[in-house]
């Protein structure tokens, strides 16, 4: 066992403060001590605490008493004392019999109330690493997968899952969408609901998941053992349904707010944030400074990756919700931010990147920028024959110019970068879409000098990338200047990024700026003027779309709290998480269809949605990765059963179906240095109450299967009846319908059937774990043919 300091604090204030003073995991508690030795004892934690107090010795917290209709216990009182109590025993039979269940006499001597009812959850994994090859870093402690999916998960819920914090997938996504909620809705033929969760997050899912570099799926869990889900294909399919019901979900707001609401940019953060403002019911006018909105959606993106019409299609139906927009309207020449500020109640700046980056080399002034060769080419005014290209970049932008050139008719196109081909940030998928189209990449190479004779370019000298970041692991790259290659060209195109031009701020508006860029806060994205907002590349440079949506709506939803109203699109998940029976076993993704290289072309999308029905198939192999561990405390259950209080050194008072429900880890609901002191629980005439469980070991295990019950009789009938299950789910699990049931009826052996079969709807085997389904029917059956 690793050292720790021991501390023994006088009152639960003092407690308190220690844990106060040693946040983050530096401190635990032990009300008794069985858990948490056992704990540290067995090297189960990945991080120790520094820090052990004991609450057990301090004052006047162990007492079993009655007042004003209550029972009354103090959290340290020992469950010895619980089971032995007199009145516990006669009229509080299931508390008796909860705190007997609980292991051996010895552990029942030092186990605590307040301590068993803030145990962890229960993992067969985490409890037993020896028989799973070693300590699992789970996701019940701050790992990315519950194993109890893919493995042995017999002891494990049959109710599903909840979350135990945000999954690899949503946090890798810049937006932070909800993927498995959207997933699990699909699986449950719930396509509405599918899309509310996406435009929670993001309202143009028919373009990211066109575009988007769909980086979430290299975090997937199933990357470890056979290949990620394909999200991207699953969000195409919901994001298309949106668009065949674009009455749904581009509503006009139910009510004005009075606010008006000035974007500039009618890109992908502009337009974004205008989405949620419009809903929000604010007058939103858009300031665009080329011919039609959409920024690099409609402009540098080709339309063989993602049609105009889409883009079209999405503006028609914003202005259809009241968003006005303004093309044509350039700031600083004929639309000045000053004019805006002073007109609007908040204005907020997504003007993008759209200025050429200068590389030095001599010659440069006889290549193309990358971007404008795309915006001329969607414009359709680009008629300069090209042979020999050469491209320089290697993202995605380098790939669609790359491409594009080649699909308008050269005869060779060559991409140098330089990146290694495991370093290029161009996706996967588009860097073979170039190869498959015959285009050369040579990675490790950059720009040395353009080989020109007066007018006419001839090719470039590149020279060899020895490394591309320094000692700090800052982006700096290295080269070697002897080691060169010449490419033959007559035409060269730039794409290795793009500039931001905040020109048209000087003399307007005194905004902080960083290396050229807005400053902003960055979970709300206010720049230093109160009343100025800014999102997208004007902020971070040249990114992603989904990281410029992402922008849009921190903007909005900050624009929103600051204006009393709120955010309109809300889409809580309740109840538990589940996943598609076989999910393990679906090994191959499906990452849609693409039309063979001989058929493409610059005028058509060169890849097919799924069906509807290939895209359930997808989002079944989502795990909906959330914690399948049970609740291991016998009387929590009793303590959601009988209505308890818990009480806190901070003098709240908690209902116990909130403080073990709510939340996977219990103890969760508690504030730091906040202590449960008391346990209050209300007297009730009339009622019988009992605990029954199903364990391996009848003296010292935790439940596999448990029910509390309680009950009141008159006339022959069913008065009133509350049953709650334990161990078959992260939380208890109070069977609500089966109460109804019950009530007002005389007990039969129909009506225990029937209340049997009720009590299991919902819960489902997740491979060893059925027998648990037969234990609940069999303990609920039992219990109402015992009332007759």
């Amino acid at each position: 066992m690793k050292h720790f300091k021991y501390q023994t604090p006088g009152s639960y204030e003092e407690a308190g403060k220690i844990m106060q003073e040693n946040r983050g995991g530096k401190a635990a508690v032990m009300a008794g001590g069985t858990d948490l030795l056992g704990v540290l004892k067995g090297e189960l934690l990945e991080k120790y605490p520094e820090t052990v107090v004991a609450l057990r010795d301090i004052p006047d917290t162990e007492y079993i008493k009655q007042e004003d209709g209550m029972v009354k216990i103090g959290a340290m009182t020992r469950l010895e004392a619980i089971e032995k109590d007199p009145f516990l025993k006669e009229n509080m039979t299931a508390v008796s019999q909860a705190a007997y269940s609980v292991a051996s006499p010895l552990i029942r001597n030092r186990a605590t109330i307040g301590g068993n009812l803030c145990q962890d959850v229960r993992c067969w994994f985490y409890r037993f690493p020896d028989q799973a090859g070693g300590t699992l870093d789970c996701l019940r402690k701050g790992g990315h997968e519950c194993y109890a999916i893919r493995g042995d998960n017999r002891y494990h819920s049959v109710f599903g899952g909840m979350k135990a914090g945000i999954t690899p997938c949503s946090a890798e996504c810049p937006a932070n969408t909800d993927i498995p909620a959207y997933m699990a809705c699909y699986r449950a033929g719930d396509m509405d609901g599918a899309a509310k969760i996406l435009m929670q997050a993001n309202p143009f899912p028919m373009m990211t998941s066109r575009v988007c570099a769909h980086t979430c799926q290299t975090k997937c869990n199933r990357c470890s053992t056979d290949e990620s889900v394909a999200i991207h294909s699953v969000e195409r399919v919901v994001g298309d349904y949106i668009m065949e019901h674009a009455d749904r979900f581009y509503p006009a707001p139910e009510k004005e707010t009075g606010k008006k609401i000035a974007l500039v940019g009618a890109g992908p953060a502009g337009m974004t944030a205008a989405y949620y403002l419009r809903r929000a019911g604010h007058d939103v006018t858009v300031y665009e400074a080329l011919e039609e909105p959409g920024g690099c959606l409609m402009y540098a993106i080709p339309n063989f990756r993602l049609p105009k019409s889409y883009v079209r299609f999405v503006v028609k139906r914003m202005e259809e919700m009241g968003v006005k927009f303004l093309c044509n309207c350039k700031l600083g020449e004929n639309v000045k931010i000053s004019d805006l500020t002073d007109s609007f109640d908040k204005v907020f700046i997504a003007t993008g990147a759209w200025k050429r980056p200068v590389l030095g080399f001599d010659g440069e002034e006889f290549t193309e920028f990358g971007l404008q060769f795309l915006v001329d080419v969607n414009k359709w005014v680009n008629s300069k024959v090209r042979n020999n290209v050469l491209v320089v970049g290697g993202g995605n932008v380098s790939m669609d110019v790359a491409i594009t050139a080649k699909r308008l008719g050269a005869k060779s196109v060559t991409l140098c970068c330089l990146e290694q081909r495991d370093e290029m940030p161009a996706s996967a998928e588009e860097i073979a879409r170039a190869e498959e189209e015959g285009i050369e990449i040579r990675n490790g190479w950059g720009p040395q000098r353009a080989l020109y004779e007066g007018e006419k370019l001839n090719g470039m000298v590149l020279k060899a990338c020895t490394a591309l970041r320094d000692e700090t692991g800052r982006f700096n790259p290295s080269y070697d200047e002897s080691n060169t290659m010449t490419i033959e060209a007559d035409s060269i195109l730039l794409a290795t990024g793009q500039r931001v031009d905040l020109s048209f701020l000087e003399n307007e508006l005194d905004l902080a700026l960083n290396r050229g860029l807005i400053s902003v806060e960055e979970e709300t994205q206010k720049s230093s003027d109160p009343k100025v907002y800014a999102g997208g590349d004007a902020v971070t440079g040249p990114t992603t779309v989904i990281k410029a949506i992402a922008s849009g709506r921190r903007a909005a939803e900050a624009i929103n709290n600051e204006m009393g109203v709120g955010n309109p699109v809300k889409t809580t998940q309740t109840g538990f998480l589940h996943f598609a029976e076989g999910t393990a076993q679906l090994k191959k993704a499906n990452n849609g269809h693409d039309l063979s290289a001989e058929e493409r072309s610059l005028d058509k999308e060169d890849s097919f949605t799924l069906t509807a029905e290939e895209g359930l198939a997808e989002a079944k192999r989502c795990m909906n990765c959330g914690c399948y561990s049970v609740n291991a405390s016998d009387l929590s259950p009793v303590m959601v059963m009988m209505d308890a209080n818990i009480k806190t050194s901070c003098g709240r008072l908690i209902p116990a179906e909130e403080f073990f429900c709510s939340n996977l880890k219990a103890y969760a609901n508690l504030e730091e240095g906040e202590l449960i002191t008391e346990i209050d629980l209300p007297v009730k005439e009339g009622y019988v109450s009992g605990y029954e469980k199903l364990r391996l070991r009848p003296s010292i295990d935790f439940a596999m299967t448990s029910l509390a019950w309680s009950y009141k009789m008159a006339g022959g009938k069913i008065e009133d009846a509350r049953l709650v299950l334990g161990a078959v789910a992260p939380v208890p699990v109070r069977l609500a319908a089966v109460e109804e049931l019950l009530k007002g009826k005389a007990p039969s052996e129909e009506l225990a059937s029937e209340a049997a079969e009720l009590a299991v709807k919902g819960a489902e085997g997740i491979g060893h774990n059925e027998y648990k389904i037969d234990e609940i029917k069999v303990f609920v059956k039992r219990l109402v043919e015992a009332m007759a």
